[in-house]
């Protein structure tokens, strides 16, 4: 069980490091009243050198807390598994904000700031000027270049252009495992099925997801798509629909004609129901996905593939544990209700399904592979056990 007590290592760091900063660009970014202030630096203070305090009663959701926190309130913050204490944390971020207090905060994303500000960025503006290169392309590697994009989409240095170049050789390079020829076998073997995406990251992330949903729809590799966002605000960047319409408006409103063209497509996918936007209070939820609801289950079991994008994700799927790298990735996601695809840029300890060869010449290294979000990886499961 990984904990965030021990000092340097990465649990460490988010709750001691990254928190605080995320703090203060939280209060400085919004201008809450003194109260709300004095509640989110409380609760600084309490996740980095106190105990956890239960949600207060009147919260909505106050008893499912007690369950999934029950032994640990009380004890020190450092004394709960991380994925717990991370998602607990961003569930108390929003009670101290007043998130879903009825009031002038009431539904106001504390990270909107930061997503809007990524979005109208100039890097999205050279994503968009490069979407005008993909008809130029073959379909297949077309199809191969969106999805290196929907995999490498939060590395700042990159675009949509994924070409022999040597900056693609150094993403082939940096890509620690990859089953995307089982991938596009998948699609290929259920084409005209339903293709499900769990969304990580709004922002230069969901824009290159989005895209590649578009692809899949326009080719038929896809007849239906479902793109999974968060219920509400979660981890700083997660996306939310507020998110994904956002990004719709920011293609359409482009002044880039193949950006206008996809964000039109999408536009019309959604209102005619073969792009559909959904949730689930579990994707919120501290738990691994081996723990899914049963109809939330349900519904992911029908995909032809479910597409699994991000890190924390990727802790939730394969478990949030310090695994040999090398253990199998479908003994840890054979769990999963549908065919599964990973995508994901490497930012915590968590790791599985690589081979021994690549762990050993990491880990001579001596760099921090696992968290620098220097390498990626495409890991696929195409067996599933209902």
């Amino acid at each position: 069980m990984i904990l965030s007590g021990t000092p340097g290592s990465f649990a460490w760091g988010v709750f001691h490091e990254r928190h605080p900063k995320l703090i203060r660009q939280v209060l400085d970014a919004l201008p809450y009243e003194p109260k709300t202030q004095d509640a989110v630096e409380q609760l600084l203070a309490e996740s980095t050198d106190g105990v956890l305090e239960p949600l207060n009663e009147s919260a909505h959701d106050h008893q499912q807390w007690a369950r999934w926190g029950e032994g640990l309130f009380g004890r020190p913050w450092a004394e709960a598994p991380f994925l717990w204490a991370e998602s607990y944390f961003y569930r108390r971020l929003l009670e101290a904000t007043g998130y879903f207090r009825p009031g002038p905060w009431q539904g106001i994303d504390p990270f909107t700031p930061f997503k809007n500000a990524e979005l109208t960025g100039a890097a999205v503006e050279d994503e968009l000027a490069a979407l005008d290169d993909l008809p130029l392309l073959p379909a297949g590697q077309r199809g191969e270049a969106l999805l290196a994009s929907a995999l490498w989409g939060n590395r700042a240095d990159l675009s949509f252009q994924i070409t022999a170049s040597a900056e693609g050789e150094a993403q082939h390079t940096a890509l620690l495992a990859d089953d995307s020829p089982l991938l596009w076998s998948a699609l290929d073997g259920a084409s005209g099925s339903r293709v499900c995406l769990l969304a990580d990251n709004a922002g230069r992330e969901l824009l290159p997801d989005l895209v590649l949903l578009d692809h899949l729809l326009a080719t038929g590799l896809a007849a239906e798509a479902v793109l999974y966002v968060k219920p509400f605000p979660y981890y700083v960047s997660d996306a939310t629909t507020a998110d994904v319409l956002a990004t719709i408006n920011r293609l359409v409103a482009g002044p880039r004609s193949e950006a206008q063209l996809i964000g039109r497509r999408l536009w019309q996918a959604i209102s005619t129901g073969a792009l559909k936007a959904r949730t689930h209070q579990f994707f919120c939820a501290p738990l691994p996905f081996h723990e899914m609801p049963a109809d939330l289950r349900a519904e992911l079991s029908g995909a032809a593939l479910t597409i699994v994008k991000g890190d924390l994700n990727y802790r939730r799927l394969v478990g949030d544990q310090l695994w040999d790298a090398s253990d199998p990735f479908a003994e840890r996601a054979g769990h999963f209700p549908s065919p599964a695809a990973a995508l994901r840029t490497l930012k915590s300890d968590v790791i599985v399904g690589l081979d021994q060869p690549v762990v050993a010449r990491l880990g001579a290294t001596g760099e921090p592979w696992r968290t620098s979000g220097t390498y990626g990886l495409i890991q696929v499961h195409a067996a599933t056990q209902h």
